[in-house]
């Protein structure tokens, strides 16, 4: 009897020293995945918490959760920065644009420079320097938004009135018609549309809206997607950059524009990582969601 329960107990000690190496190995491929994602300055990433003790398992969801937060820091900071540097090179701008505009126009007003060899290049300057002013003047754009007034908004209703505003394109919605969101008005309003013009620029031909809701979060995240033309993977880094567009005569200020705004508002824009099926590009929106 005492020889059995020895095995027994034998048996359990080499099943119990299997499981824990196997569960040591699997703690130690998650830490190596999220190493290599914040490495590759991906902070999306959002590990599993099952099989896992209530310690490992509030440490993870905190480590999640903490990936959420650097990846906002990170928004922030890009944006910020590139306000700072687009501010200093507008304002240079500016000072040496304005005169070369004015004298060139009022050369171009010369009877003596009419219909003459001198009109074409004179010309060329004048509206290059046009060019660099409506550059400063979508740059202002974002740089002097007005501070958000929050209030509460029926994001149902305000998608249906975009969707009334486009009947070109075919809708697919599925947002509750009871939601109410914190949001200016007016600001979620031109995200939405921005987002819209530029689906039908890349020739979409339908658009998807969709709440991904989680109860336990203090926003909503609203999909938007579209079939139109794919972005480059080669431009998905670049896509918020202000003025970086690859649309001949496009200013590049939409995108930079709309994330500006929804950040004013505690709200966060983002290139959604996989479009869903239907979809070849797509994008989360998150809101505040009402209390």
């Amino acid at each position: 009897m005492n020889v059995l329960l020895y095995i027994i107990i034998g048996m359990m000690a080499v099943v119990g020293g299997w499981w824990f190496i196997r569960h040591q190995r699997k703690l130690r491929l998650r830490a190596h995945l999220m190493q290599e994602a914040i490495r590759n300055r991906d902070f999306t990433f959002r590990m599993p918490t099952d099989g896992m003790f209530f310690g490992e398992r509030a440490m993870q969801d905190t480590l999640n959760q903490l990936g959420e937060t650097i990846r906002q820091q990170v928004n922030q900071s890009e944006v910020e920065s590139w306000e700072r540097l687009t501010r200093v090179l507008t304002h240079e701008i500016m000072n040496a644009t304005a005169p070369i505009t004015s004298i060139s126009q009022s050369l171009l007003n010369r009877t003596d420079v009419k219909e003459t060899p001198l009109e074409d290049g004179i010309r060329a300057i004048y509206e290059t320097s046009q060019h660099l002013n409506n550059f400063v003047v979508n740059y202002r754009k974002m740089s002097e938004l007005e501070k958000p007034v929050l209030g509460d908004v029926n994001l149902s209703s305000m998608i249906d009135d975009v969707s009334k505003a486009y009947p070109e394109l075919m809708w697919e919605l599925n947002v509750p018609t009871d939601l109410v969101v914190r949001a200016d008005a007016g600001m979620l309003r031109q995200v939405l549309m921005n987002l819209t013009k530029n689906a039908i620029e890349a020739h979409a031909q339908k658009m998807v809206m969709e709440v991904i809701d989680d109860d336990k979060a203090d926003d909503i995240s609203l999909y938007i997607g579209n079939n139109g033309q794919p972005i480059p993977a080669e431009n998905r880094q670049s896509l918020f950059v202000p003025f970086f567009t690859t649309k001949r005569g496009g200013s590049g200020i939409g995108l930079s524009l709309s994330r500006r705004m929804m950040m004013l508002q505690g709200g966060m824009l983002e290139l959604a990582e996989r479009p869903r099926q239907g979809c070849h590009t797509a994008f989360i929106l998150k809101i505040i969601r009402c209390s």
